[in-house]
């Protein structure tokens, strides 16, 4: 796989660049963004991955969190992937949750979404490999992070490869997407309608089944839109108590499920996954 640079800025005396590459595993051209902190200059440093939410892709976590701060005092690499494949010849959907920018971090099984439609396994494989040879990561200190879908991703993928993700958080995740219309409407129509095919990418019932080592930090805006519907961290809540899992749930009046919480507390997540990858 050969790299194809798009665009790239100096910020923080690090590098936030952008690139364009063919997935074997999509089946189409993919774009992501690494931020690479001074620290990379004198050898490999750990690696935060940044999962997006719905209609997002790289460029809204790289341009409205103002993580490069903080990521280049504490050497961190964020890594931040699409949210799902694009193109003309992929397919897509009226819906702005569903289709393009709305690939739930999972492998889809339905036509015509199986061609193109496997979020988990690019970043799990392809892109970690890509990254591994491309730049100066240190593989063995992977932690995770997301917003909103994004946070789904994040949790699941954590709790299917602890030993890969070792640390993981999120911001207003989507814990129990068998219960909300997001994730039904989504779990249907990529996977199909056998239950214990989705249980496979629900937070809920994974940390049931398999609870990490890892203590889980998650931010919850009070104020959040689609707190009640669509994100429900109480269920995940009750899961981990339930599972053992440690979790540090933390909810805040007034925030939405904008950027502008993201930005509030980014610093908090960057400082936990820090703190969590120098101890291995």
């Amino acid at each position: 796989m050969t790299l194809k640079p798009v665009s790239s800025w100096t910020s923080f005396g690090g590098e936030l660049a952008v690139f364009d590459h063919d997935s074997d595993v999509c089946d189409c051209e993919m774009r992501f963004a690494v931020f690479t902190p001074p620290q990379a200059k004198d050898g490999p440093v750990p690696v935060l991955w940044y999962l997006s939410g719905l209609t997002c892709n790289w460029s809204n976590v790289m341009e409205k969190s103002g993580l490069q701060r903080v990521a280049a005092e504490l050497g961190l690499m964020v890594i931040a992937p699409d949210t799902s494949p694009r193109g003309e010849a992929v397919p897509d959907d009226d819906g702005y949750d569903l289709g393009q920018g709305a690939g739930f971090y999972l492998s889809a099984t339905q036509a015509p979404w199986s061609q193109h439609f496997h979020m988990d396994r690019y970043i799990v494989q392809e892109l970690s490999a890509l990254i591994e040879k491309s730049f100066a990561a240190d593989m063995s200190r992977q932690g995770i992070t997301g917003h909103s879908m994004g946070g789904h991703g994040a949790l699941t993928l954590h709790l299917k490869n602890p030993k890969k993700f070792r640390s993981v958080s999120a911001f207003s995740p989507i814990v129990a997407p068998m219960d909300v219309p997001w994730g039904q409407k989504a779990f249907y129509t990529y996977l199909g309608d056998r239950k214990s095919d989705w249980e496979k990418h629900d937070s809920c019932a994974l940390v049931r089944k398999q609870p990490s080592r890892a203590h889980i930090l998650v931010d919850q805006g009070l104020g959040d839109q689609f707190l009640d519907q669509q994100l429900r961290p109480d269920l995940f809540e009750t899961a981990c108590a339930e599972a053992g899992q440690a979790l540090t749930l933390r909810r805040h009046e007034g925030y939405d499920h904008s950027y502008y919480f993201i930005a509030s507390f980014i610093e908090d997540h960057l400082r936990h996954h820090a703190a969590a990858l120098n101890s291995l």
